[in-house]
């Protein structure tokens, strides 16, 4: 046997074996959405409204009353998850909740982590993680009421990387990715947040959620979502 045909003999069923693990990672990624209608959602909360329409999920509003969500009916741990979205326009607020949970009694407000969609060019803040009707904002924006200059210009770094990475007019790809604690955002490929939350109020579990922020108005999209459980 020649030496190419050794070589040959151990490294193509290494290739095969490799081969046949990507495949089955990406297999395993789950479409959260048929892109036909809502089935496995629900609307919780405020007044927005939720379509199907050229195979996205639509959000729009006038006089919304209250943040209104779109949530899955399931639960999730520890996953990869990933999406495109897009504003129609700039006039209102929007974000997708990961972990979120509803409180008890008639309203069931939604409360939880969050991942900033923001429509305003001075902040900037598309991927940042908030923690709705809860702590508030975890990054760049620190707890706490006060800001050091050193939290402002963290903030400032924050606002010029998403002036630059996010397509105000256009799609926008958004990857979540969380394990135990450990949290981190991607735009557009570009990391956004590793955040380690160590808090008491740290939550191990719960649904998603797109989001239709409270306000005079709301137009927003989102297309390919894709959750792969870890």
């Amino acid at each position: 046997m020649s030496l190419r045909t050794l070589i040959a003999a151990l490294v193509l069923p290494l290739l095969t074996i490799f081969s046949s693990t990507s495949v089955a990672a990406e297999a395993a990624a789950i479409p959260l959405f048929n892109g036909k209608d809502l089935s496995g959602w629900k609307v919780v909360n405020g007044t927005g409204q939720y379509a199907v329409a050229d195979g996205c999920i639509v959000g729009t509003g006038k006089n919304i009353k209250n943040n209104t969500f779109l949530r899955t009916e399931k639960t999730y741990k520890n996953f990869d998850f990933s999406f495109e979205m897009k504003f129609d326009d700039l006039s209102g607020n929007s974000g997708v909740m990961f972990r979120g949970l509803q409180r008890e009694g008639n309203d069931g407000r939604v409360f939880g982590y969050q991942c900033e969609h923001d429509n305003r060019k001075d902040r900037a803040w598309t991927a940042g993680l908030y923690d709705e009707a809860r702590r508030g904002w975890l990054y760049p924006s620190p707890l706490g009421k006060s800001s050091t200059p050193e939290q402002k210009s963290l903030q400032e770094a924050f606002t010029a990387q998403g002036n630059k990475i996010f397509k105000w007019n256009d799609w926008n790809t958004i990857r979540i990715r969380c394990e135990d604690r450990h949290i981190q955002i991607w735009l557009n490929g570009e990391v956004r947040v590793d955040y380690q939350d160590n808090d008491k109020d740290f939550t191990a579990e719960g649904f998603l959620g797109l989001q239709i922020h409270g306000g005079k108005s709301c137009n927003v999209r989102w297309r390919n979502l894709l959750l792969t459980p870890l």
